[in-house]
């Protein structure tokens, strides 16, 4: 009697486990995986996909998160946007800056430089989660990287707000996700048709701009991926020569060599 009760008690352990794990799958939402330029070893960032991004995080998202470990001189550099040096300039000097102390001990503002670092939209970080009803929001420098999804996640939760199921009550300040853990994010669905236009002429459509920005906030987040990638195959050329070379090498090193003495 006492085997048959450890039997049933494993069986139900067994089941329950079962029942679990099919209960997480279901409830688990597949990202919206995209045929990102930059995927692959050969891959590259979209250039004109780029400085639309940063036109988009620029008027959407810059209000609230910060990219402390950008400069705008980087918007110039190779690998990245690719902005003419005066576009660069230009960018730059939309934003004040503080500096100093000047000659009589005070900080003062002026126009940005190529060389600052992107201006936060709030002094610290106190002032930021107070702004927004006590949710930081947080900064965009490497955010796809810190993601588990990467482009793909980042891309998802900016695609999936939608009405909560009836069986889901949300507090004030709080909205349905499908793609963020839990499904409920404090962040209002910032993406919305035409709220930016496009420079290019490119249709400012949702999933439009949330392709631009994911590409710009992973460029940000990998700046030398380009060159990576580069080096990558040229390394595995070398590799390819090498092993080639050396095959050769020792089968001529080896074929003076009579196997039967």
């Amino acid at each position: 009697m006492h085997k048959l009760q450890l039997k049933f008690i494993f069986f139900l352990c067994i089941l329950y486990t079962s029942l679990f794990t099919i209960s997480n799958s279901a409830e688990k939402t597949e990202l919206l995986e995209q045929d990102w330029s930059f995927k692959g070893i050969t891959g590259k960032f979209d250039r004109a996909a780029l400085q639309r991004g940063y036109q988009v995080y620029t008027e959407v998202c810059a209000s609230c998160h910060s990219m402390r470990l950008l400069s705008y001189r980087n918007l110039g550099e190779e690998g990245g946007p690719e902005f003419s040096l005066d576009q660069v300039k230009a960018i730059a000097a939309n934003f004040e800056v503080e500096d100093g102390p000047n000659e009589d001990g005070e900080m003062f503002s002026r126009p940005g430089r190529p060389s600052d670092k992107f201006v936060s939209p709030y002094p610290n970080i106190q002032a930021a989660t107070a702004a927004n009803g006590g949710a930081y929001p947080p900064d965009m420098s490497v955010l796809v990287k810190s993601r588990k999804g990467g482009a793909d996640y980042i891309y998802s939760v900016l695609m999936g707000y939608e009405d909560p199921p009836a069986n889901i009550q949300l507090d004030e300040g709080v909205y349905y996700n499908k793609y963020m853990e839990g499904k409920k994010i404090k962040m209002s669905n910032p993406l919305s048709e035409g709220i930016v236009t496009y420079q290019d002429g490119t249709l400012a459509s949702e999933s439009q701009m949330a392709k631009d920005v994911t590409t710009f906030l992973t460029w940000a987040a990998e700046p030398t991926l380009e060159q990576r990638h580069k080096m990558g195959v040229r390394v595995i050329i070398f590799l390819i020569i090498f092993t080639i070379l050396i095959y050769f090498s020792m089968r001529r090193l080896w074929s003076d060599i009579d196997p039967e003495k």
